[in-house]
């Protein structure tokens, strides 16, 4: 896959962030966000800058007076990268740069630059080039006719063609081959699709906030060795697995990619095969990092990513994970069952393997009942540990493998 981001996301020593309140709230959230971001990019964040302000400024995105700022740390940390915790417009980028003169990017660029480092098989390699190339086409100034084998511009450029014009031009065609092999990949899916629809197997997608913990439980479920690190957007190919369910028989069970506040949609259009498992699956296991402060608006990201996609009316069996790191742990294993006396919600750890039971014992209740009766909970979830605290909870005796209920 060509580096189309090498002229602006070349690492360097360190790099400078700059984070704004516009007072809309999550700021703080935010900016640790960008940091873990830029520490995903093997960046070394050499100082944060932030500001307040009631709305954008439409040449620079900040003040002169900020911008001067920015100038002043960028020398003290001999930084060459400055990245916003913002989406930037092509002019904003532009003007940044040549006043500050160095690379600028934003958030945008920021998590293209990271699914580029990710992406592994030939399908994610293919969705990654086509985001970073739609997304780069409103943002053309020069030097992109590398795109083309021919060099030189003989038989390339028309009659009074710009450079500009002919980069455009190749991108255009580049787009549209990619876009051709991504539709011969998403066939190529639908008929695996279809094969296991006529076998009966129940189909399971683990979907999740970025870093909360999917490719272990994934790993830990079916004893795959999918890379799994402390990282955000460690796993970006999805990869499925066949788990057996004893006295009900196999599931197709699959680890997709993470989820994140403003994921960008042209990421989200490329990806779009992958995705496809999402929406054609029976059941969503909505993994959700129990010690993370913000889990009820990370829980609510991904249920708007999954409206978006068109994947907000499948059962959901959320997943509090990582309960050895959080609060939750005093209370142990658990799970909370709904309505329907069906397992709505499990607490446990990936990684030491506790309440996993809990899991398989929900995938077992859903391929023995009926699964249109099933409880959606994705369309409207209280705060999780309020729901968890006053819910009827059934807890796991590993010695002699009973299940105690108390209110």
């Amino acid at each position: 896959m060509p580096d189309y981001y090498s002229h602006v996301t070349k690492k360097s020593s360190s790099a400078v962030l700059v984070s704004i309140d516009f007072g809309s709230g999550m700021h703080a959230e935010r900016l640790q966000e960008l940091v873990q971001l830029a520490v995903s990019d093997q960046l070394k964040v050499g100082a944060i800058v932030e500001g307040k302000r009631s709305r954008p400024d439409p040449r620079m995105f900040v003040g002169s007076g900020k911008v001067a700022e920015i100038e002043q740390v960028l020398i003290q940390n001999d930084a060459s990268l400055v990245i916003f915790n913002h989406e930037l417009s092509p002019a904003q980028q532009r003007n940044l740069s040549l006043h500050l003169n160095c690379n600028v990017i934003d958030r945008t660029n920021l998590i293209l630059d990271i699914f580029a480092q990710r992406a592994k098989s030939h399908e994610g390699k293919l969705q990654v080039e086509l985001a970073q190339l739609e997304h780069l086409a409103t943002r053309l100034i020069r030097g992109w006719t590398h795109l083309e084998r021919q060099k030189g511009g003989i038989g390339l450029r028309g009659p009074g063609e710009t450079q500009l014009e002919t980069d455009r031009r190749l991108i255009r065609k580049r787009v549209k081959l990619l876009k051709e092999k991504l539709a011969s990949v998403q066939r190529q899916r639908k008929v695996q699709r279809r094969s296991r629809q006529r076998s009966h197997v129940l189909s399971v997608s683990i979907v999740g906030y970025t870093n909360a913990g999917k490719s272990t439980l994934f790993n830990r479920l079916t004893r795959a060795d999918t890379y799994a690190a402390d990282q955000l957007f460690a796993t970006l190919d999805t990869t499925t697995r066949k788990l057996f369910i004893q006295e009900c028989g196999s599931v197709v069970i699959s680890d997709t990619v993470g989820f994140i506040r403003e994921l960008p949609h042209t990421l989200v259009a490329a990806f779009r095969a992958t995705l496809e498992e999402t929406v054609q699956a029976d059941i969503l296991l909505h993994v959700v990092d129990a010690c993370s402060p913000n889990r009820d608006e990370q829980v609510e990201e991904v249920n708007k990513l999954l409206k978006e996609i068109g994947a907000d009316a499948i059962p959901q069996i959320l997943v509090l994970n990582k309960i050895d790191l959080s609060e939750l742990s005093t209370r142990g294993v658990g799970c909370v069952r709904d309505e329907y006396d069906r397992i709505s919600r499990i607490r446990l750890s990936a990684k030491t393997g506790e309440g996993l039971e809990l899991v398989r014992q929900a995938l077992a209740e859903s391929m023995t009942k009926n699964p249109e009766i099933m409880h959606n909970e994705s369309a409207n979830i209280d705060k999780i540990t309020d729901d968890c605290a006053t819910s009827t909870i059934t807890f796991l005796n590993e010695q002699n493998g009973n299940y105690y209920g108390i209110k």
